[in-house]
């Protein structure tokens, strides 16, 4: 066994706050819009590794001269690949019997993961991160780990060369914090506003910074070379600063969003500082907050961290794909999911991670042929041999088996992106038509605005799947109309249009909720503002009271708003958008909103297999239904 480092210590609080780092991961993949951004806590597992490893290599260095680099990628590999590659085989394998629709480039995610350079295979591809509805990749959080592979390849020989070239630390901490600073710009740089963000989510070369600062506080702040006893002032100076950056840090999760600019601007920097100093008061010995962060859940997380990272995407995917309705009851599906995450991580911790670490794998050849043996010391304990060499083989069957041409999942997502962008186009043109008639628009008196005790919304029994009578027809034609929407209007304008052809419509895959107030406000402005409004929002993610209020305020009492609440079986958010707008109707005289979730929630026949987007067997059920709301 390898001697520890002299003077090195264990410092329990970091368990703690990898607790909360991954609790916040976790709480972000089944909450989006609940923990806006528990997104960040990868950030804090790239700052604790930036001064972890960091601190390790110079104490290393101060009492060796040198650095063991090939020991120190044994102990990293030892640590981290038996899970990794368990992980990977094993998701493969569960894809190759019961996911086939998320065969296609598995061999390339399974070589890009071995390598660590996966993130980089998401870039290259135009993954998203951010993507709710695709046929979304078990391995998508994989990313981080790839640049922490990276960092751990490349990081003892920068610090053998810093440490020899320039043997004072506050030069080194100089250089890396300029690093960092470097990092943090190209992120700023390579941003682009109004676009998907993933390509600075992913790369190495945005995302350092939060490890180079992790890296310069090791230089500055030694875990072996802080004094134990701190006099009452700095010792109650340090536990109220991290107190206050652990509460900053949780405020954070809450209110920042991984779409928004700020996030790209700087705002994950300045997040990063604030996990620095979070650590540099846990990693002193003199102050309390070591004490603070360390108790039984927290190490008992914190110790299986690495492992509840790796399994929970995977399982959060295939319970989700097997479970299609999860918006019926989101607290317990989010439960189960959880417990699962739990007992899957403790299992590898315990019978893989822990003994992995310890085994001295000059032994490997050895075990195998006692394994083989027909008198073999392992005995029944053999059957787990058995189990990863199955898994194995299937993984590596389907690693290179030619994927099906196309699945039932990708045909349809091929077939609504071809609908949406020739409906795009289609209403592009016709919005040119639309303007060129209509004449700045005056609103309506307010006595002819319909209040929502008047209106009476289609209901559930109202099948209204017929063909709108020839008076309908005729009042459609004239009846001019301002929709804004998301993915779910795009998949429907052209059907929409086809019935009011003086509807001028505005729909954008991806659109929150929010996006529509500067849309709606330019259109005000401009007198392009028809007298009837429809919005087709919340598909996306849930909105706050504030958001309605701007909108409705934009708006104006004087128009008419009709709003299609939501059928998204797949997300959460489902009932709470939809009892959100049941709320706001009560209070805006001239919103009405029309039940589409009723109306087609037993009908999955109408819907590509998303179960969220009307096929062409269901849009003239969308379109009729729609319409007959809003010539009421």
């Amino acid at each position: 066994m390898e001697k520890r480092l002299k003077k090195s210590r264990y410092i329990s609080g970091f368990d703690g706050i990898r607790t909360i780092a991954v609790i916040g991961v976790i709480l972000y993949h089944l909450f989006p819009y609940g923990m806006t951004g528990g997104f960040l806590g990868v950030p804090i597992f790239f700052v604790v590794s930036g001064y972890l490893i960091t601190d390790l290599l110079i104490q290393e260095y101060d009492q060796n001269h040198r650095i063991d680099i090939k020991s120190f990628y044994y102990r990293r590999m030892k640590r981290l690949y038996p899970a990794l590659i368990t992980m990977v085989m094993t998701t493969a394998a569960f894809v190759t019997l019961f996911a086939r629709d998320s065969l296609d480039k598995l061999r390339s995610v399974i070589v890009s993961n071995v390598f660590y350079v996966y993130n980089w295979f998401q870039v290259a591809n135009h993954e998203s991160y951010f993507d709710k509805f695709g046929n979304q990749s078990p391995f998508t959080h994989l990313w981080s780990l790839s640049i922490e592979g990276q960092f751990y390849l490349l990081w003892p020989v920068v610090i053998l060369l810093m440490l020899r070239f320039f043997r004072s630390k506050q030069t080194n901490f100089d250089i890396l914090l300029i690093a960092a600073f470097v990092s943090a710009l190209l992120m700023i740089i390579l941003f682009k506003p109004g676009q998907d963000p993933s390509r600075v989510y992913y790369g190495t070369d945005t995302r350092m910074f939060s490890i180079l600062l992790g890296a310069a506080l090791a230089f500055l702040w030694p875990s072996n070379k802080l004094k134990t006893n701190l006099p009452k002032g700095p010792r109650l100076f340090l536990d109220g600063v991290g107190l206050g950056t652990l509460f900053l840090i949780i405020l954070l999760f809450f209110k920042m969003d991984g779409e928004s600019e700020l996030v790209y601007l700087g705002g994950m920097f300045l997040f990063s500082l604030l996990s620095v100093i979070l650590i540099a008061t846990i990693a002193h010995p003199g102050a309390d907050m070591d004490r603070l962060m360390t108790n039984r859940l927290f190490t008992w997380i914190g110790k299986r961290s690495y492992g509840i990272y790796l399994y929970q995407y995977p399982i959060m995917i295939f319970y989700e794909q097997k479970i299609a309705n999860v918006a019926n009851h989101p607290w317990l599906h989010a439960l189960i999911e959880i417990t699962l995450i739990l007992i899957v991580s403790d299992f590898s911790y315990r019978f893989l991670e822990l003994p992995l670490q310890h085994f001295n794998y000059s032994r490997t050849f050895a075990v195998i042929k006692d394994l083989c043996s027909k008198d073999s010391s392992y005995g029944w304990k053999r059957i787990w041999a058995v189990i990863a060499t199955l898994v194995l083989v299937t993984a590596t069957w389907g690693a290179v088996e030619k994927p099906p041409r196309a699945s039932v999942s990708d045909s349809d997502s091929n077939a609504l992106q071809k609908v949406i962008k020739s409906n795009n186009k289609q209403a592009k043109k016709q919005n040119k038509t639309t303007e060129k008639k209509e004449k700045p628009t005056k609103t309506v008196d307010e006595g002819e605005a319909t209040s929502s005790s008047e209106k009476t919304p289609t209901k559930d029994n109202e099948k209204q799947d017929g063909k709108l009578t020839a008076a309908q027809q005729a009042q459609a034609k004239k009846m001019s109309i301002t929709a804004v929407g998301d993915s779910v209007l795009a998949d429907g304008s052209s059907t929409m249009q086809d019935i009011f052809p003086q509807m001028y419509v505005d729909a954008k895959v991806g659109r929150q909720v929010h996006d529509a107030l500067p849309i709606l406000n330019s259109l005000a402005q401009n007198g392009k503002l028809s007298n009837t409004v429809l919005i087709s929002l919340g598909t996306n993610g849930p909105f706050t009271e504030s958001d309605m209020k701007q909108i409705m305020d934009v708006v104006g009492p004087k128009r008419k708003v009709y709003w299609i609440n939501v059928n998204v079986p797949t997300q959460r958010w489902q009932d709470q958008v939809n009892q959100a707008l049941a709320k706001e109707q009560k209070k805006y005289s001239n919103l009405t909103v029309i039940d589409w979730y009723s109306y087609s929630k037993d009908h999955p026949e109408w819907f590509y297999s998303d179960n969220v987007h009307p096929s062409p067997n269901g849009l003239p059920y969308f379109g009729n239904y729609v319409a007959q709301a809003l010539l009421k």
